[in-house]
């Protein structure tokens, strides 16, 4: 029992030390930090995990899009050096969270994961500023307010797993509601104006407006029951 009781306590310190070392390996920082490191390392390995789609519309400066999702993550990741730090990021961090490790598995040394994915980057002004307005405007925005009636915005995106969790639910409040609650879904990726305006850093978040003032505001999924509670 003794014996067992020490092999129990070498193994427990064995695995201390192996998650201690990815821990270094991997710095999750954020989106100003993340910047600042950037601008300090001499010709910088930034990767944009997402797909060539997402790159499209926007990416940071210099980023090379390897899609995580794609079939030669790994093959295209092999053509950067290693040894030097490699700056990681997709749209909100879900992906680059699989994917810094498994850059660590392949030994890079020096990792840089971007908290919070770009979605922080743009709440942040890191962005490039847009030269024409993506989906809707400001004034367009506050046109589907003007309501007597409480508005629920939803913010979503088609590749975000909360968001899709709630979408059936969704569809049958705003059938079942319509007499007193207008829900509106608009989707992040295809109004990236209004999304920088009102500074939406997370996936999902929705917003309850009543008088065309913000009554209520919710990132990450949550509950039909709950929801409903804030429309009461």
């Amino acid at each position: 029992m003794k014996l067992f009781k020490i092999l129990a306590f070498v193994l427990s310190l064995s695995i201390l030390a192996c998650n201690g070392q990815a821990s270094k390996e991997i710095k999750n920082i954020d989106a100003p930090a993340f910047a600042e490191k950037i601008k300090n390392t001499p010709n910088p390995q930034i990767l944009d995990v997402r797909t060539p789609e997402e790159y499209a519309t926007d990416h940071i400066s210099d980023a090379k899009n390897i899609n995580w999702l794609g079939d030669s993550f790994v093959a295209d990741v092999a053509k950067l050096d290693k040894t030097k730090p490699v700056f990681v990021y997709c749209k909100s961090g879900g992906r680059s969270a699989k994917a810094t490790e498994k850059l660590n598995e392949l030994g890079f040394t020096t990792i840089y994961e971007l908290q919070g994915g770009f979605l922080k980057w743009d709440a942040a002004g890191l962005s490039k500023p847009l030269d024409k307005i993506v989906g809707l405007s400001s004034e367009q925005y506050k046109a589907l307010l003007n309501t007597d009636k409480k508005v629920l915005i939803d913010f979503y995106a088609e590749w975000c797993a909360p968001c899709k969790k709630m979408a059936p639910y969704l569809a049958k409040m705003e059938t079942e509601l319509k007499d007193k609650v207008v829900i509106i879904r608009l989707n992040a990726d295809e109004n990236k104006t209004i999304m920088q305006e009102l500074k939406i850093e997370e996936l999902p978040t929705l917003l309850v407006y009543k008088n065309n003032e913000v009554q209520w505001k919710h990132t990450g999924f949550i509950t039909e029951q709950d929801l409903r509670k804030q429309l009461n």
